[in-house]
């Protein structure tokens, strides 16, 4: 019998940070400490030498973030480069909680790289949409009703779609809506994970709701293939690999400890890094604090406003100062968004040399208002093609998506 993941505390405060699937806070200005993170989950490193692996099997370079640390630690990802070298199946599975009508710039993460492997490997993808999480944690009976978090799940459908992912290969999914295809599925997974358990990962109470307790099951069961009859049968042996926010890890540890008990495989993931607020790298980017998040659909003039007004700067305090000795790039915003978005590597160097310490431009070094001027340039082309892109998908496109059926590959 396989061997249980390590039974951990994952959800208190630890080496000064938290990060769960809800809080993820760094008493550090530098932000969270992911070498802490690795050790503490007890996932492995996404090292050169797994890269360049994966360069050479498909005969790609590898994607900015990969090349860049974003995408940094792992969960079997050697299994699935040896599936894909043995021509044998596996698919990707990624998701989106619906908590606002536009998806902001850290939600689009998971998807630009999702949509960069579905692409490099030519497998099928399914996402879901947690419309009944959204619910759970932040439902009433007036405003944030059931209902709405179902619509807003609609919404930000268009928004995934826009990236631009293969509709013969890709399936959309609400909760609210395919929770029976899937229920002989959680059910299996709920018997197999205790209350102690859940409350050890998740840190729930006893005051929680009851559904808080299971959802965990519900995003863990589109891990297994038997939750998409539609696409794989009865065929159990496809891995999942789940490219996702570090923060999701325990959901899915959780899944891997009990996937040996119900006769399937472990999925397999890759963990990004989180894409820091605009106010310092200590928190991830919230949509709930809209004045200082980016939203996909931002006009240039707000993209503009909110980054001159709220980009933490790493520079000095006084001008002179900083052309002298630079900005700290570990704190800088506007650097640090630069690394997710700017995919010019000559570009990004350039900018590290000129903004940060170092030889290079001595005593005239990079103001902070020029590295946010080189980050607003970055970023509206960036969201302008993105509203381009989602204008044109229609009521019939997310319903194309989201229809129950049999994808290609």
């Amino acid at each position: 019998m396989a061997a249980q993941e390590e039974t951990v505390d994952l959800a208190s405060k630890q080496d000064g940070q938290i990060v769960t699937p809800w809080d993820v806070e760094a008493d550090d200005d530098e932000g969270i400490d992911y070498d802490k993170l690795i050790d503490r989950f007890g996932s492995q490193r996404i090292t050169p030498e797994l890269i360049e692996r994966m360069e050479k099997l498909t005969g790609k370079k590898a994607h900015p973030w990969l090349r860049r640390g974003m995408f940094f630690s792992h969960r079997d990802l050697e299994a699935v480069l040896d599936l894909y070298e043995q021509k044998k199946p596996f698919y990707l599975y990624t998701g989106r909680g619906p908590s606002s009508d536009a998806l902001h710039m850290g939600h689009l993460i998971p998807f630009m790289f999702t949509k960069w492997l579905q692409e490099v490997f030519d497998v099928p993808l399914v996402i879901q949409m947690t419309d009944d999480e959204k619910f759970l944690w932040k439902g009433d009976a007036e405003t944030n009703t059931i209902e709405r978090f179902y619509k807003l799940g609609k919404e930000n459908a268009r928004d995934i779609i826009a990236c631009g992912f293969d509709i013969n290969k890709t399936f959309i999914f609400s909760n609210l809506e395919y929770i029976g295809h899937m229920y002989p599925t959680i059910v299996r997974i709920e018997r197999a994970v205790t209350y102690s358990q859940a409350k050890g990962i998740f840190g729930f109470t006893d005051s929680d709701n009851v559904g808080k307790h299971s959802f965990p099951a519900i995003q863990a069961a589109p891990s297994f293939p038997v939750a998409f009859p539609h696409i794989f049968g009865d065929d159990t042996t496809p891995l999942c690999l789940i490219p996702c926010a570090i923060d999701q890890d325990p959901y899915f540890r959780m899944t891997r400890d009990v996937a040996p008990r119900l006769g399937w495989k472990k999925p397999a993931l890759m963990h990004s890094k989180f894409f820091p607020a605009l106010t310092g790298a200590k928190s991830k980017m919230s949509a709930s604090v809209t004045s200082t998040t980016i939203f996909v659909s931002d006009t240039p003039e707000q993209i503009k406003s909110k980054v001159n007004k709220y980009a933490f700067s790493g520079g000095q305090v006084e001008a002179d100062d900083q052309k002298k000795m630079g900005a700290n790039l570990d704190v800088d915003v506007a650097f640090q968004w630069m690394r997710f978005f700017c995919d010019d590597d000559d570009t990004l160097r350039k900018l590290e040399e000129e903004y940060g310490p170092g030889p290079v431009r001595a005593g005239d070094k990079m103001l902070t208002g020029e590295a946010k001027a080189l980050l607003i340039k970055t970023l509206q082309p960036i969201i302008a093609r993105h509203q381009q892109a989602r204008a044109g998908v229609t009521d019939e496109m997310v319903e194309a998506f989201m229809a129950v059926r049999k994808l290609s590959f």
